[in-house]
């Protein structure tokens, strides 16, 4: 047999092999030999489409794009900002142009120069203002004669009315055409015994008001004001008119469940059915003036006295006018004989048993002192009158119980006394 001839081909192997980690330890040599060379911080620009990237040794931002030989308008807006100093060894740099936009809101017609992107950007870099409910279209307008501006911004407003929701109203803005509309909008939804002052086809008008409500009865809860009381101290060493506030009052909180009544959209009754005191009352405390220029004030002097004393008291303008029609039929702000009041009897007697009777304060002070005491509840039904007739009858049949009123006169004088103050 010939003998099997063998060509090895283990040598060629490990010299390509050989050849191939030269030359790759070579390029490498080079490669880190070229960066050796190189300097700076390696920054891409983005500009309008274009792209460029260069190695500069610049401070910050804006010697980057001037030593690249790229120019700003005073309008054009750069990210990241011009000033910001360069610290990375990277740098990501957008220069958005500045161009022309036509913003259409209602008949107004607005030419501005602004390089931001978006409807939003736009508006607020032009200082117009855009409620939540208003909606944009950014347009590319290719009718420059028209426009005057390669885009155009549409602003479509919402329609802004007032709407009574179950008592409580507020203005609203809504994109819905009619009332069915805004309802879905809103996300209100009706229940069986809810009724709307439009029908739901109705149109939302600017301007307009829609009333919803419930009918029947039904529960309400509400935060009330406590009011504060004030208790004043009489400085005989002042004259009368200084008034000082030593601690200051606060108004309490508490609340309320009310059963109310509807019908037709119009409150028929209301209970209250529940009372909760969430913050109690701070009182305020005031030193006056007691002292007087001559032995007795005048019925002018007292009744603007006690003007100031009732507010102080917490009653309301209507409720001291009310108040004091009655006292002003009484004795017209005098303090001698029975008093402002006309008080009698047994009255009369704790009233004369208390220092200086005659004083004006301490006729106030005793007046205040049985609206606090036995008559509490006059003093409760006139802080809840609202009317100044209703404040006046209430002080004439249930303080006063006086045989011939004169009711009409009451009213008048409590009236007159208002406007004066």
């Amino acid at each position: 047999m010939k003998p099997l001839l063998r060509k090895s081909t283990t040598y060629i192997g490990v010299s390509a092999i050989a050849v191939v980690l030269f030359v790759t330890a070579i390029f490498s040599l080079n490669q880190q030999a070229h960066a050796a060379n190189l300097s700076g911080r390696l920054i891409t620009i983005h500009d309008r489409g274009d792209e460029k990237v260069l190695l500069s040794d610049a401070a910050t931002i804006a010697d980057a794009l001037s030593s690249a030989g790229i120019s700003l308008d005073e309008r054009d807006a750069v990210e990241p900002a011009l000033d910001e100093k360069l610290v990375a060894s990277e740098y990501q740099i957008n220069i958005y142009r500045a161009r022309p936009v036509m913003i259409i809101d209602g008949v107004t017609r607005q030419r501005v120069i602004t390089p931001y992107q978006t409807a939003a950007q736009i508006v607020k870099d032009t200082g117009i203002v855009l409620y939540p409910e208003d909606q944009t279209v950014l347009t590319r307008s290719d009718d420059l004669v028209a426009s005057g501006a390669g885009l155009q911004l549409k602003i479509d407003r919402a329609t802004l009315f007032t709407l009574n929701l179950f008592g409580t109203k507020s203005e609203i803005r809504t994109q819905g055409a009619t009332v069915g509309d805004m309802l879905k909008e809103k996300g209100i939804q009706l229940g069986a015994s809810d009724r709307t002052s439009l029908a739901l086809g109705a149109a939302i008008t600017a301007g307009g008001e829609l009333a919803i409500w419930r009918e029947g009865k039904q529960t309400v809860s509400a935060e009330v004001a406590i009011p504060f009381s004030t208790e004043q101290i009489r400085d005989a060493d002042r004259d009368v008119g200084y008034k000082a506030v030593q601690t200051s009052g606060a108004a309490g909180v508490r609340s309320v469940t009310y059963e109310i009544e509807i019908k037709g959209g119009v409150e028929v009754s209301r209970v209250e059915i529940a009372s909760i005191t969430k913050t109690e009352p701070v009182k305020q405390v005031e030193v006056i003036g007691a002292k007087f220029k001559g032995a007795y004030t005048t019925p002018s002097q007292n009744e603007s006295i006690t003007w100031d004393y009732l507010i102080a008291q917490g009653f309301s303008r209507e409720q001291t006018a009310g108040i004091m029609g009655n006292l002003k039929q009484e004795h017209g702000f005098n303090t001698t004989g029975d008093g402002l009041a006309q008080w009698t009897g047994s009255r009369k007697a704790t009233l004369l048993a208390r220092d200086d009777p005659y004083n004006i304060y301490t006729q106030l002070d005793f007046l205040m002192y049985e609206l606090n005491g036995g008559y509490r509840s006059v003093q409760t039904a006139i802080k809840a009158a609202y009317t100044v007739e209703e404040a006046t009858i209430i002080f004439q049949n249930k303080f006063e119980r006086c045989g011939i009123c004169v009711e009409d006169r009451r009213i008048q004088y409590a009236y007159n006394i208002l406007a004066s103050h």
